[in-house]
C-alpha cells in the first residue's frame, strides 16, 4: 500500500473517530419539505434510494410534511421554497509523471469545490412538481446543471405522467431514473462512477441531455420513455428526435429491495455544435438491497455497449472504431449501520480502439456519515488492460478522498 493511501486511510480512521458520537440529522432540501430525516428515502447513505425514496421520486417530489400550505381553487403551494447546498469537496492524486510547469492529479489536487449546487426542489401543485439545481461554482459552465418539472397523476392504480428536462451532464436518464446503478450520473454509490458503472463508462449517463420523458410507475415497475437531445438549457439549436427506452421491475423478495431493468438509446439528434449524431446504445442493470446478518448490503451489476463509429454518422457514445463495452459490479456492506460503509467494485472493459483498447479496474474503499447529511468517502482505483501500457500519462492508480455536504 503507498504511503499516500495509509495517510489517507489514518486521516480517514482519525476523523471517523472523532465522529462517532455526533448525533445524525437532516438539513436537506426534501427533508426540509417533508420532514423526515434523509436516511427515509435513502439506502445506507445519499444519494441511494430504498423503496420510500423511489416512491418520493416517482411521486414528482409533491409529498408534503411539516410545512403549511396556500390553498384556493386549483392552488396548492407550500408557504415556503425548499433550498439547500449540495457541495462536494475533493483531493486526488494519481501516481503518473509529473512535468515540470504544470500541475495535475499527479502533483495532487486539491478540488474545493469540485461541485457547488443551490438546489430547490419540492411541490408546485398537487400533482406537479418541480427540481432544480443552479452551479454556483466560477468556471464559465452551464448556470442551470439541471431541472426538470414533472406532472405525475394518478391512473388505474399506477403513476403516470410527463417530465420536461434539462441538464448539462446527468445524460437522458435525468428525467426519471428509480436505480442506483449509474443509469443516471447523480445516482451511484461511489464518486468513482466509471469503476462503479457501466453506463458511466460508456458515456451514456454523463451527456447534456433535453427533452420530455413519458413515465410509468407503481411499488413493482417503472417505465420511461424520452424523445430527446444532447443539448442543455439555452441551446435551441435542435427538436428533441432521439428516444431512450427504460423499463425495470423493482421487486422485492422477503428483506430484499429488488431492481432489474433494460435501456436502449436509438435514432439521431442534433449536438450542441449542430452537428447530426447517432444515439445508438444499450445497458442492463440490476440491484439487490438488503441486509447480511445486522449489516446493510448493496449489490449493483451493470452491462453498456456502444455502437462503434465507421465513418457517416458518429456515435454520440463513441467515436471509436470498435464497439465500446462495459461489465462491472459493486458492492457495499455497511460495518457500522447508519455510519460506516466499506466498497468493492470491478469494470471489465473495452474502450473501442483499434489498439491498446483494454481498459480494466478495481476500486477499494468506504464511506463514513459524519451525520446524514454529511460524508467522507475514499475510493482508491487499480487500472490495468492493454490501455495503460506503457507509461501512462495519468498512471494507472487513482486515490480520491471527498466530503460530501447537503445543508
Amino acid at each position: 500500500m503507498s504511503k499516500l493511501l495509509r495517510t489517507i486511510l489514518a486521516a480517514s480512521a482519525a476523523l471517523g473517530a472523532l465522529a462517532i458520537s455526533t448525533p445524525s440529522q437532516a438539513m436537506s432540501t426534501y427533508a426540509r419539505q417533508t420532514g423526515q430525516a434523509c436516511s427515509s428515502c435513502h439506502f445506507q447513505h445519499y444519494p441511494l434510494l430504498n423503496e420510500f425514496g423511489r416512491a418520493f421520486k416517482a411521486g414528482g417530489y409533491t409529498m408534503g410534511g411539516k410545512q403549511g400550505l396556500i390553498d384556493g381553487a386549483g392552488l396548492s403551494l407550500p408557504d415556503v421554497l425548499n433550498a439547500g447546498i449540495v457541495t462536494k469537496i475533493r483531493y486526488q492524486k494519481s501516481n503518473g509523471p509529473t512535468v515540470d510547469g504544470t500541475h495535475t492529479t499527479n502533483n495532487g489536487e486539491l478540488q474545493f469545490p469540485d461541485e457547488l449546487l443551490l438546489e430547490l426542489g419540492g411541490r408546485i401543485s398537487e400533482n406537479i412538481g418541480f427540481q432544480a439545481d443552479l452551479s454556483l461554482k466560477n468556471g464559465g459552465g452551464d448556470v442551470v446543471d439541471g431541472m426538470k418539472i414533472p406532472f405525475i397523476y394518478d391512473v388505474a392504480g399506477f403513476k403516470a405522467g410527463v417530465v420536461p428536462f434539462t441538464t448539462a451532464g446527468q445524460g437522458s436518464a435525468y428525467g426519471f431514473e428509480l436505480l442506483n446503478t449509474g443509469a443516471a450520473r447523480g445516482q451511484r454509490m461511489v464518486e468513482a462512477r466509471k469503476t462503479f458503472s457501466a453506463q458511466q463508462y460508456v458515456g451514456m449517463g454523463g451527456t447534456a441531455a433535453e427533452g420530455f420523458a413519458f413515465v410509468g410507475s407503481n411499488s413493482q415497475f417503472f417505465a420511461n420513455l424520452s424523445k430527446w437531445s444532447p443539448r442543455s438549457v439555452g441551446d435551441s439549436s435542435g427538436s428533441p428526435s432521439a428516444t431512450y427506452f427504460r423499463v425495470a421491475a423493482t421487486p422485492t423478495y422477503g428483506d430484499w429491495d429488488l431492481g432489474v431493468g433494460l435501456q436502449s438509446w436509438s435514432g439521431h439528434a442534433t449536438n450542441a455544435g449542430g452537428a447530426s449524431v447517432n444515439t445508438k446504445a444499450f445497458a442492463l442493470d440490476g440491484q439487490a438491497q438488503g441486509k447480511v446478518g445486522a449489516m446493510p448490503l448493496g449489490v449493483y451489476l451493470s452491462y453498456a455497449k456502444a455502437d462503434a463509429t465507421n465513418g457517416g454518422t458518429p456515435n454520440l457514445f463513441n467515436s471509436n472504431p470498435n464497439a465500446k463495452k462495459s461489465a462491472n459490479i459493486a458492492a457495499e456492506l455497511g460495518v457500522l449501520p447508519g455510519k460506516a460503509t466499506v466498497t468493492l467494485a470491478y469494470r471489465n472493459g473495452d474502450n473501442g480502439k483499434a489498439a491498446h483498447n483494454g481498459d480494466n479496474s478495481w476500486m477499494i474503499g468506504g464511506s463514513y456519515q459524519i451525520v446524514q447529511n454529511v460524508q467522507l468517502q475514499l475510493n482508491h482505483e487499480m487500472f490495468s488492460g492493454s490501455a495503460y501500457d506503457g507509461t501512462p500519462a495519468n498512471g494507472d492508480q487513482l486515490t480520491t478522498l471527498m466530503l460530501f455536504a447537503s445543508f
